[in-house]
């Protein structure tokens, strides 16, 4: 049995034997039972500016979004040279080449340092897309609570070897990747923790709706017993608000000050409203979704008081004259007898004149 085979014989479980499941991210959980832990994703909107992204995590904080997180990469290790001196002349280039331009928009570690001491005073969890084994490696020190990993880099086994030794919870991202290549993935956390997230993914900057398969949520959790999540690449807040009410335990969204910044991932990007949207939406959705209890609450009574209905008499009854029930009929509102209780009255006799069409009292009849 190969490593794929294995790991998906060992982890598939039915949907009714998935057990719940929560991990820790610094003072915060992360799962079942949590609330949805919503990621403003700066990615490299800051343009390569500290003061922009400072503002980018102002904005998350105040928006309340979970965390936010950018990420880093080393640009000498990661191009071959020739992608490194292509030129790279366009409307949201950052440098001629396209090495250049990469280079530009990262940040250094201690940059990420700044930015991870600043988030903590704004209340807000910091944490990093780690895209090589050298970036890695300089951000240990930071003591990251945990790690995304791009869906370019799910076949990256020895960086998902290196961060799996960490054993800091782990966001795999899927976009890019096959069943069996997610198989390998997990096969490899795996072997050192189980303290991850799948997230459903479509790699389009940006990806229409119909493009975003909501259903996968579903089939990684039955997969692999796991949590999931959705890193939500669409223009618009309908899916990852809808991803909520399907599971996902983590939603990611682009976030930008500007669509009208230079760079790739602005046009994409949520602006200050519409992340406020998504956290709001996503809020309201996880209070609305309740605890599953279906008996009735108190704070129904006025309606149906209002609006329930109550036994009556279709005609009207003299002193001493029986109820049949053939008599009754139902009427607004319901603070009287329901239909189910008619016994009470059917074969009695009414104590008094009982006119036709008003609520019944069982005081008016012995």
């Amino acid at each position: 049995m190969n490593s794929a085979t294995a790991i998906q014989s060992a982890l598939k479980l039915p949907r009714n034997e998935v057990q719940p499941k929560t991990i820790a991210a610094g003072r915060l959980q992360i799962g079942d039972g949590q609330p949805c832990f919503i990621t403003a994703e700066i990615g490299q909107n800051h343009n390569g500016d500290m003061k922009i992204a400072k503002k980018l995590i102002d904005m998350a904080a105040f928006s309340e979004a979970s965390a936010v997180k950018f990420q880093k990469r080393d640009v000498e290790s990661e191009l071959s040279v020739e992608l490194c001196n292509k030129p790279y002349d366009n409307e949201n280039s950052f440098g001629k080449t396209y090495g250049e331009h990469r280079k530009f928009l990262e940040l250094t570690a201690e940059q990420h340092r700044e930015l991870q001491q600043y988030a903590a005073e704004k209340g807000i969890l910091y944490f990093c897309t780690i895209c090589d084994l050298p970036s890695l490696n300089e951000m240990a020190p930071l003591d990251l609570p945990l790690y995304k990993v791009a869906s370019r880099d799910i076949t990256n086994w020895p960086l998902l070897e290196e961060l799996a030794r960490f054993r800091r919870p782990v966001i795999l991202s899927t976009g890019m990747a096959g069943p069996g290549e997610v198989d390998a993935a997990v096969d490899i956390i795996t072997r050192y923790h189980d303290d991850f997230v799948i997230a459903q993914c479509t790699s389009e900057y940006p990806s229409p709706p119909e493009h975003c398969n909501l259903t996968g949520l579903r089939t990684y959790r039955e997969r692999y017993g796991c949590l999931v999540g959705m890193s939500d690449h669409t223009a618009g807040v309908i899916v990852a608000v809808a991803a909520a009410t399907m599971g996902a335990c983590f939603v990611e969204k682009h976030v930008t000050l500007s669509r009208a910044m230079r760079g790739t991932d602005h046009a994409g990007s949520l602006e200050i409203e519409g992340l406020r949207r998504v956290v709001g939406y996503i809020r309201q959705v996880e209070a609305a979704m309740g605890t599953g209890d279906i008996n009735f609450h108190d704070y129904m009574a006025p309606a149906r008081q209002k609006l329930a209905k109550s036994l009556s008499c279709r005609r009207d009854l003299s002193q001493g004259e029986e109820l049949r029930e053939e008599d009754l009929e139902l009427r607004c509102p319901g603070t009287g007898i329901r239909w189910s209780d008619r016994h009470r009255l059917v074969g009695k006799q009414a104590a008094c004149h009982i006119d036709k069409h008003n609520i019944l009292d069982p005081k008016d009849f012995i």
